[in-house]
């Protein structure tokens, strides 16, 4: 599998986990010029801005680890855009999901909460 099919079964599985939550998928690659969101979702009152990240199992660098202080300013700065784009008014919560995929196929999923603030 190519980096890039691994990192869509990683973003289909999130989703899917996402909507069995409850959660109203709002949109999936969101794209700005400089910034893109994984997954944007709405539960209730809220918008979770998802950043997915979906690595083979025994991969060097973690997910947690590639979420650097310069990814999360542009997930900010592509969130904020979306928002006025879309008018939305709701509260933003920004969240991380950790997918490890092996044979192709999920073995784990690690899903962040709140992992980060604007």
């Amino acid at each position: 599998m190519s980096t890039r099919d691994i990192g869509r079964l990683g973003e289909d599985y999130v989703a899917k986990y996402l909507a069995e939550k409850g959660c109203e998928i709002l949109a999936r690659n969101y794209c700005i010029r400089g910034g893109e969101l994984d997954i944007v979702a709405k539960k209730g009152e809220l918008i979770h801005i998802v950043e997915v990240k979906t690595r083979k199992a025994g991969a060097l660098e973690s997910g947690e680890d590639a979420i650097t202080p310069k990814k999360i300013e542009r997930i900010i700065k592509t969130a904020r855009a979306y928002l006025s784009a879309n008018e939305c008014d709701l509260s933003c919560v920004f969240d991380v999901a950790v997918v490890t995929t092996e044979g192709g196929r999920i073995t784990e999923l690690k899903y962040i909460q709140r992992a980060f603030t604007a």
